[in-house]
């Protein structure tokens, strides 16, 4: 029998907070550096979660760049300071303003990737963004494998431009877009969050299915920028003109 999960807090969703959890003790030492992480059965009984819960949490890890898998051995903990991805400290999203200036970057980023995107982008690409977004749209609509969905659209738009760093800097700040989602998804009633952003999501694919490029940018950049008044973030000025 599985303990209660409440090692790893109360706060946040579990495959969040196994995450954390496992960060914690990657970056304090407790796990060591190139040490193969428990299996995950061993860590859903550890910590009283299922393995599916391990498995998004690992996942999760990896595209946080702190664990790193060898086929048919099993996952084991990168040092922090080996790690490929630049890792923004979480405590600073607690400010608004801090919050707008990681919007700012997005605006930036994502817009002219989407722009980029429409012109490169194949029916590979655009098959990943459609079943990523029915996702989205699904059953699990409310649930983590929604938010796990609309950070896969995200990063295959950047795969789509063909700029390896533009695709690494996106994933650089997967943690910290997963991190205002909710904060957005608690800040107002989720049915809400979800309608809104399944909607932004279909105007950027249907751009992308146009190849319009000027559409491209334009849906993106508002989907960013509503996403940031809808996580509480303190957008610098001259954005907020561009949300009305």
């Amino acid at each position: 029998m599985k303990r209660p999960a409440k090692t790893i807090g109360a706060s946040e969703p579990l495959a969040a907070r196994v995450a954390d959890h496992l960060s914690r003790q990657i970056r304090l030492g407790q796990i060591a550096p190139q040490s193969r992480l428990p299996t995950e059965n061993d860590l859903a009984n550890e910590l009283g979660v299922s393995r599916n819960v391990v498995r998004e949490a690992l996942s999760q890890l990896r595209a946080d760049g702190l664990v790193y898998v060898r086929q048919g051995a099993g996952a084991f903990a990168l040092a922090p300071e080996d790690s490929k991805v630049i890792r923004l400290d979480p405590l600073r999203l607690g400010q608004a303003s801090d919050l707008g200036e990681l919007f700012e970057l997005r605006a930036i980023l994502e817009t002219e990737a989407a722009g980029l995107a429409a012109t490169r982008i194949g029916p590979d690409g655009l098959s990943v963004l459609s079943e990523a977004l029915a996702r989205m749209q699904g059953q699990e609509r409310t649930r983590d494998d929604s938010v796990a969905a609309d950070l896969e659209f995200h990063r295959e738009i950047s795969r789509a431009t063909g700029n390896a760093y533009i695709l690494m800097f996106t994933a650089y700040i997967a943690g910290q877009i997963r991190d205002t989602i909710y904060l957005a998804r608690r800040a107002q009633p989720i049915d809400v969050v979800v309608d809104e952003t399944v909607a932004e999501h279909e105007a950027i694919l249907a751009a992308l299915k146009n190849a319009d490029e000027a559409q491209a940018r334009d849906a993106m950049r508002r989907h960013i920028l509503h996403s940031g008044l809808r996580a509480g973030a303190k957008l610098p000025d001259y954005l907020n003109g561009e949300t009305e």
